[in-house]
């Protein structure tokens, strides 16, 4: 139980009382919780919350990630992964590709394949119903999250058609969901400075919009520790909630620790593990309508990521198998983990390892 004098000496009795009443917190809250000196103490209530929800359970998922291609028309300042077409490094899989990579991991449960990619100049949307429709032949039984609202975006005005109509006929290619990458931070200021060429953030949220409207649901994200304010950290994720409480499409939010290697961004050293742990934490109290909260521990580190489970966190992701867009990044952590890493880690964190599909549908 919450001991609501702690929080009285520390200014945040009236937070405390609303969240054991389970009443939501406003952007000045937000605000008082950043600034709280005691991480362990907005933890503990991001715990209580988390707790609430799920108990002592901690999920994972057997899925594999897939990235198609790193060349990208966006040029984003932060990105490390992206490459011009013709450029060193630049790479682009075929729909032959992409199946070997399935094969590679055929004997593998897999329940999940997540695809994502750069948003490629040339690549027709005929090419990603095709993969879909291969992947689903090969796993007929596992769930495809692929593409973010960016890459719908993008992918309708290379077509010249609604995002709506790439949408179904994404649907009907086998797209079960959206993962919730390119949306970065909302606020146009960040983005003018980052991210000019990208989908706005009224864009991002318009499509994620779109897509739960059409009954696909989708994850959201944030990425946080570069040039942001607290206060643009905190609008990013109000704007997600009033998303939320009209849609109902948002399954889980991943906050994303920003990587420092490999791109133009200067003067930015990186969030600490506190600021970490307190992003995660506040984002839990913020978001009461986002039933999920994800320990990205590709981007946090495992042992990092193991204690954000007791900062709000519920998901530990899973096993990834080969994700490039973090490690190119400068992100130092495993390329993969196994059933048996996953399980044992959370266990040794204190917690019951669950195993999900992608709607967080127990397997």
């Amino acid at each position: 139980m919450l001991d609501i004098k702690w929080y009285e000496k520390l200014g945040m009795g009236s937070i405390c009382e609303k969240v054991l009443e389970g009443q939501r917190l406003d952007m000045e809250d937000g605000e008082r919780l950043f600034a709280c000196p005691d991480v362990v103490a907005v933890g503990s209530l991001a715990h209580h919350v988390r707790t609430r929800l799920h108990g002592n359970a901690a999920y994972y998922v057997i899925n594999q990630h897939i990235n198609y291609s790193n060349i990208c028309v966006n040029g984003c300042r932060f990105c490390a992964f992206h490459r011009k077409k013709g450029q060193k490094g630049a790479f682009q899989l075929t729909e032959t590709d992409v199946l070997d990579k399935l094969k590679e991991r055929e004997h593998d449960p897999i329940t999940e394949v997540h695809i994502v990619g750069g948003c490629h100049p040339d690549l027709p949307l005929s090419y990603f119903e095709t993969i879909l429709r291969e992947v689903k032949k090969f796993r007929p039984k596992a769930f495809i999250k692929a593409f973010t609202a960016v890459e719908i975006a993008h992918f309708a005005k290379n077509e010249g058609i609604s995002t709506r109509e790439v949408l179904l006929r994404l649907k009907s290619a086998g797209l079960d969901m959206l993962p919730g990458g390119g949306a970065e931070v909302f606020s146009p200021r960040v983005r003018t400075l980052l991210c000019p060429e990208k989908l706005s953030g009224e864009g991002w949220l318009n499509v994620s919009r779109e897509a739960h409207r059409l009954g696909i649901k989708s994850n959201a994200t944030m990425l946080y520790g570069h040039i942001e304010t607290v206060r643009e950290r905190l609008e990013h994720l109000v704007a997600l909630r009033e998303l939320q409480d009209e849609t109902q499409g948002f399954v889980c939010f991943i906050p994303l620790s920003f990587q420092t290697a490999n791109n133009q961004v200067q003067g930015v050293s990186g969030c600490t593990g506190v600021e970490d742990l307190k992003t995660m934490a506040v984002s839990r109290l913020m978001l009461d309508n986002v039933p999920h909260m994800k320990a990205y521990w590709v981007m946090l580190t495992v042992k990092l990521a193991q204690v954000a489970l007791y900062f709000g966190a519920d998901d530990f992701d899973g096993t990834i198998i080969e994700e490039k867009i973090g490690h190119m990044a400068g992100a130092d952590s495993d390329q993969a983990l196994t059933r048996g890493e996953l399980e044992q880690i959370i266990r040794e964190g204190g917690f019951e390892p669950v195993e999900r599909n992608c709607f967080f549908e127990r397997v």
